[in-house]
């Protein structure tokens, strides 16, 4: 009995001992669950916060997108305005210089019509002065009478030669702009006369006859102003013509031969534009600069700022 006792005790102490660990074991696992589950809602939550930030992003994203599509329509917008403005505002210079261009013919034509008149006017006093001395050199001196039996000369019965003293001849010097008789016998008309035909033919978009008349101002009167002029209008001729080599060669002989032409910023401005046409961006932009430079406040200087900035480079060098 006293055995079966000891026995029992000792069973019921070792399921005691046998007990602890596993209940130990089992709060663990509970924390350890606990725990996960806190994890778990912490993912969650995370997840949550994440996801109400993403879509926080996504809309301020999407806003941005909107306000720079609004910018760049406006941008758009302000670069047609820009270019429609730049397009009105060449088109005004150009106008602006074709008018100040009609003046400067106008008054060319004038100043040809004024020279003209100052040829006719000189050739008429020099008439008069002729007459005015065959007139004195016929009038016999006072208190001489002439021989009775001298009979007036007529075609059978001709003065004899030494009766009276032959009329002086009157040589005129040459005015400035008329040239002396070429080889061919003839002369050339006035330059006025010439440059004015010339001229008009131009006007009158007859380029071929002006060419032709502007080629004889500059053969007959190489050293009279209007020939730079008629240089720049047959580089004109050429440049509307598309030949722009010639263009170039004209304007260069107009630069050379009479660097204080009235001419020459027109010519310069224009020889810059028929350059860039022939590709030689180079050469055209150092000419439209020179413009710039030259002639700071003329139209034409005006123009070349204008073009220069549609190449998209600047008016003057880098340093």
């Amino acid at each position: 009995m006293t055995f079966r006792s000891t026995r029992l005790a000792t069973s019921i102490i070792a399921l005691g001992l046998l007990a602890t660990p596993a209940f130990a074991v089992n709060k663990d696992m509970v924390q350890l669950q606990t725990q996960v589950q806190a994890l778990q809602d912490a993912v969650a939550r995370l997840q949550q916060s994440n996801d109400e930030r993403m879509g926080v992003m996504k809309d301020l994203v999407q806003q941005t997108a909107d306000s720079v599509n609004k910018m760049s329509v406006v941008v758009q917008g302000l670069q047609t305005q820009m270019g429609q403005q730049h397009d009105a505002q060449n088109t005004k210079m150009e106008q602006v210089s074709g008018q100040i261009q009609s003046l400067n013919d106008s008054l060319d034509e004038l100043k040809a019509r004024l020279a003209s008149i100052e040829k006719s006017i000189n050739s008429i006093q020099n008439q008069q002065q002729s007459i005015n001395a065959n007139m004195q050199s016929a009038t016999p001196p006072a208190g001489s009478s002439a021989p009775q039996q001298a009979a007036p000369p007529t075609q059978d019965n001709p003065a004899p030669l030494g009766d009276a003293p032959p009329a002086p001849v009157v040589r005129n010097k040459p005015s400035a702009g008329v040239p002396q008789a070429d080889n061919g016998g003839g002369s050339a008309p006035p330059v006025g006369d010439l440059y004015k035909t010339a001229l008009g033919d131009y006007m009158g978009a007859r380029y071929a006859l002006a060419t032709a008349e502007f080629g004889d101002v500059i053969k007959f009167y190489p050293d009279d102003n209007l020939s730079g002029n008629s240089f720049y209008y047959l580089g004109e001729i050429e440049y509307r013509g598309g030949k722009y080599a010639a263009a170039v060669k004209n304007y260069d002989s107009l630069a050379s031969q009479f660097p204080a032409s009235a001419k020459l910023p027109a010519a310069r401005l224009h020889k810059g534009e028929a350059l860039i046409a022939m590709k030689q961006n180079d050469s055209g932009i150092a000419e439209l600069r020179g413009v710039i430079q030259r002639y700071p406040t003329s139209p034409e200087a005006a123009q070349a700022r204008s073009r220069l900035s549609g190449l998209g480079v600047r008016t003057a060098p880098r340093r």
